[in-house]
């Protein structure tokens, strides 16, 4: 398995999550996995016991050496993971993206992403070799999202026959996110096609399309839930790959990620006040009051509090609910915002902050501890993404007893149906199309069913029950590495 991300040691999103706990339902089935990652300077400031695997290589691309330094950490049996450092691209960031400071607790540097990990795609082809000459064969390759991209293309272009055989299944977490920087202010007439070798000349590489290579060069491709992979074939959600995905359609598969109950559970969550499940739900109260308190809110048991755990990014619907602020702050609610992202949202929530000091805050930035508590602590979490390729709030916020309100898109739709309260059916609440009014209208009926206090705990006992394990999803890409397999023997 390939990626940029892998919790406990780097996180900015479910990318982590997915990395860590996918691999440990797979080694429970009986499978051995190893998980390459970048040494990110801020790793080795952690108590993790590394041993060296090579202390020094030599990665050679485009006429230049690069030296590399490769550690690997065995967590589990059957589970080991490779960390693939230079001091140049991930061990010292300092930098400025215009007044803002960027350190080495950065994992992405915006303008400088591309060489990166066009470095790490290189070492990991090398360590692919090194681990080969030691006997360590593998049957299948995991690349996921975009900075893993450009390995299915690296990998096809190999002299040697075992990398250039070797079956790859490319994951796509997110189609906004293809490149290092912003893919849509690529110029036209320097846009990547991906359909010749990979560009290794210095001016060229900042304009390679990681993810189109990726989607162009895997056996097998697939995306975080079933209904975002019928919808990236579509212009509106495609985002300029649908072409390509078209023509991969027999090739591409949706399947939903899991949560990680052993980790994501209040019964077992260190993080916060007071731990419950679904026969001790008087006990979540006091999470809730504690948040208030945290937050400088009004503490009361009665007063529904929203939560939003999200990137401060345009994806997940803030802009909705900018233009609704106002009409919530006249309601009787509380609504607090974990998450990190554009100064623009920063701004403007800061002054609804100072505004309303009751009943609105913005905490930032994003902790593992903070999330577990407004999990934990919220009566409803708020997901009104403009579109969601999966998403894992709201899985997580289920067995937490926060009931969900999502728009009505990829893998929020697969995962969360419409309360009704004639007939019981739903754990959460659903609007159909992205405007302001629907949204108001589901948080209106969410706060309305939270009036009636039987209904409302029947919801919420209902919702912690279910189960998203990653036991099935395991199972579904086992199948998938066999059809990857398959496919690699006919050609």
């Amino acid at each position: 398995m390939v990626a940029s991300e892998m919790t406990p040691y780097a996180k900015t999103g479910g990318l982590a999550d997915v990395v860590q706990s996918l691999p440990k339902e797979l080694v429970r089935k009986g499978h051995k996995v190893t998980v390459a990652l970048p040494h990110y300077g801020f790793v080795r400031q952690q108590e993790y016991v590394t041993e060296i695997f090579r202390d020094r290589v030599s990665i050679t691309f485009g006429g230049a050496m690069y030296p590399c330094r490769i550690k690997y950490l065995k967590v589990a049996k059957g589970l080991t993971v490779f960390f693939i450092g230079n001091e140049e691209f991930f061990g010292k960031f300092n930098w400025r993206v215009g007044n803002e400071r960027r350190d080495n607790m950065r994992l992405y540097s915006e303008t400088e992403d591309n060489m990166r990990f066009l470095f790490f795609t290189y070492a990991v082809k090398e360590l692919l070799r090194e681990l080969a000459a030691e006997n360590t064969i593998f049957d299948v390759v995991h690349a996921h999202d975009w900075q893993a991209g450009l390995l299915p293309n690296v990998l096809r272009k190999s002299k040697d026959p075992y990398l250039r055989h070797m079956p790859v299944v490319y994951t796509l977490h997110n189609l906004s996110y293809q490149m290092g920087g912003s893919w849509w202010k690529v110029p036209s007439a320097k846009q990547d096609t991906g359909s010749n070798g990979v560009p290794l000349e210095m001016r060229r590489v900042p304009f390679i399309n990681f993810m189109r290579r990726g989607i162009l060069n895997a056996d097998i491709i697939n995306t975080v839930s079933e209904r975002y992979a019928r919808e990236i074939l579509d212009p509106e959600f495609g985002q300029k790959l649908e072409g390509v995905l078209q023509k991969r359609s027999q090739d591409l598969y949706g399947i939903i990620n899991g949560i990680d109950y052993s980790v994501h559970n209040p019964l077992f969550d260190g993080n916060i006040v007071q731990k419950f499940d679904w026969n001790s739900l008087n006990n979540k109260l006091r999470n809730k009051r504690a948040l208030q308190r945290r937050c400088g809110l009004t503490v009361a048991n009665d007063i529904p509090l929203l939560g939003m755990v999200n990137r401060l990014v345009e994806q997940k619907g803030l802009q909705l609910v900018m233009e609704t602020i106002e009409v919530l702050m006249k309601q009787r609610l509380q609504l607090v915002i974990l998450g990190e992202g554009e100064k623009t949202y920063r701004d403007f929530f800061r002054k609804v902050e100072k505004k309303y000091p009751k009943k609105f805050a913005l905490l930032t930035p994003f902790t593992n501890e903070r999330e577990s508590r407004m999990y934990a602590g919220s009566d409803m979490l708020l997901m009104p993404s403009r579109f969601e390729p999966c998403g894992i709030s709201q899985l997580k916020s289920l067995r937490y007893g926060s009931v969900p309100i999502v728009h009505e898109t990829g893998g929020l739709s697969d995962t969360i149906t419409n309360f009704n309260p004639k007939t019981g059916r739903g754990n959460g609440f659903v609007f159909p199309a992205y405007t302001r009014e629907l949204l108001l209208v589901a948080i209106t009926r969410a706060l309305e069913t939270y009036k009636y206090p039987a209904a409302w705990v029947h919801l919420v006992w209902k919702g912690m029950q279910q189960s998203f394990s990653w036991e099935l999803p395991a199972k579904k890409y086992i199948a998938l590495y066999r059809k990857a397999i398959a496919k690699r023997k006919r050609i």
